[in-house]
């Protein structure tokens, strides 16, 4: 049977940077405030007319020369993201007039902070059909465009960047499962207010939370998605070489982890550098851990995430 594996892995971060100290400067909070509740420092943010596809990209071309490939070769692009350049072209098409490798599928799949493993699964089925031999996933976005820079409930939490994989076939398995799920009576727990059918309010449109319910709710689900991937390939916790979570806070990081027996230096965190970046987020702690060495071929990964809708999902993948 054919399965898919990681070929190579890439990411990009905007220059553009906002501190803890800068929202001091703004709103009633500190850095000791955010950092003991959030873990986050420092996010990154786009620059004026950088989107969410340019980031895409230089993650996309990061990915492809890790592995080895010319971007003509691939012949499956599927991006995720919240925060597309526009309605339509989808992200993935726009990706795809950058790269040059025309006629290939092109989609972007919206999953909020679980869009990365919503597009991993569906590449790797896409390899494991046949239908695909070098498939690229991405996770983008640009959640500054989406955040109430006064509203101190949000805006400490999200900053912009990008992450991506390449996937190519392979007789040893490199993805051995991977876990979607969805609960749509959360709406209103998570969400983004506004939209085209919806409408669009005068006073903006923003990334709305109820905080301390999205932690529970979050805690719980992760868990249990780790637990239904491990229990897939019947495998225990200790076979884990590495938590790739997503990374949206350090306490329900912490708390998974705890959930697992883990170490937290058996987990890859990189919220304090990068904040939450949504779909990018496993992708960029991936690539992160891959560059730095941690992550070597042969180990075996869980990656996991949490979104509004509500979405999650994992992925269980031997490296």
């Amino acid at each position: 049977m054919t399965r898919s594996r990681i070929l190579g892995t890439g990411s990009y971060l905007p220059a553009g940077l906002l501190t803890n100290f800068d929202l001091e400067k703004r709103m009633d909070t500190t850095d000791a405030w955010i950092r003991e509740r959030t873990g986050i420092e420092r996010r990154h943010i786009v620059a004026p007319g950088e989107t969410t596809v340019d980031m895409a990209e230089h993650a996309a071309r990061a990915a492809l020369t890790a592995a080895g490939r010319a971007a003509r070769e691939v012949d499956l692009i599927i991006v995720g993201t919240c925060t597309p350049d526009l309605i339509f072209p989808n992200c993935g098409v726009m990706l795809q007039g950058r790269l040059g490798n025309l006629g290939c599928p092109a989609l972007s799949v919206e999953a909020a902070c679980s869009g990365f493993i919503y597009a991993l699964s569906l590449a790797d089925k896409f390899i494991r059909a046949g239908e695909s031999k070098l498939a690229l996933v991405v996770g983008a976005e640009s959640l500054s465009k989406l955040t109430n820079m006064n509203d101190r409930g949000t805006a400490i939490l999200f900053g912009d960047g990008a992450g991506a994989v390449l996937l190519g076939p392979a007789a040893e398995p490199g993805i051995l499962s991977t876990h979607l799920h969805a609960d749509g009576s959360h709406l209103e727990l998570l969400r983004c207010t506004g939209g085209v059918s919806a409408g669009f309010h005068p006073e903006g449109d923003y990334i709305k939370m109820a905080g301390s319910e999205v932690f529970k709710i979050a805690v719980n689900m992760l868990g249990r998605a780790v637990d239904e991937a491990l229990e897939a390939n019947q495998l225990g916790r200790e076979a884990l070489t590495w938590l790739v979570p997503h990374q949206a806070n350090i306490r329900i990081i912490q708390a998974t982890a705890k959930k697992l027996g883990m170490s937290m230096d058996r987990v890859i965190v990189t919220v304090a550098d990068h904040g939450n970046t949504s779909s990018a987020s496993v992708p960029l702690a991936l690539d992160v851990g891959v560059r730095d060495g941690r992550i070597k071929r042969g180990d075996l990964l869980l990656l996991e995430a949490f979104g509004g809708g509500f979405t999650w999902g994992s992925a269980l993948v031997r490296y």
